[in-house]
């Protein structure tokens, strides 16, 4: 066998708090060719993303500690880390959530539930933005 010259896969945090979603999406993401991470904790996670700077960082909104908005705001207000890309995921998807996020500098949002080909679209459209 050669050297295995496979692409360097992008690498997304995944922000989760709830087991259930947070293994299905890493589950999807890893199909999909993607080097996951996760955490369950908002402290961490805004941590880990200052200092690792992951390609894209998929967020739920509601977490222990720290906000996923706040996580979000704090992310796209550092100029060393302005383009990681930021996908919003929560329940509470109401237009004002949106904005709210939007404002705050996610690239995207979705609402839960939502169709896994949905998701990995974003993703997808996401990443080739870096």
């Amino acid at each position: 066998m050669g050297l295995d010259t496979e692409a360097v896969k992008p690498r997304v945090l995944l922000v989760e708090d709830e087991a259930n979603i947070a293994l299905a999406l890493s589950f999807l993401l890893d199909r999909e060719g993607y080097d996951v991470t996760h955490i369950d904790n908002g402290r961490r996670a805004l941590e880990m993303a200052l200092r690792d700077a992951p390609d894209l960082v998929v967020l739920d909104v509601t977490l222990p500690e720290v906000s996923g908005y706040e996580i979000c705001q704090r992310i796209k207000a550092s100029p060393d880390h302005a383009a990681t890309r930021v996908l919003i995921l929560t329940a509470r998807g109401t237009d004002v959530e949106k904005r709210k996020a939007l404002a705050l500098g996610a690239d995207d949002f979705m609402s839960k539930p939502f169709e896994t080909k949905r998701l990995t679209n974003a993703v997808a459209a996401l990443l080739e933005m870096c």
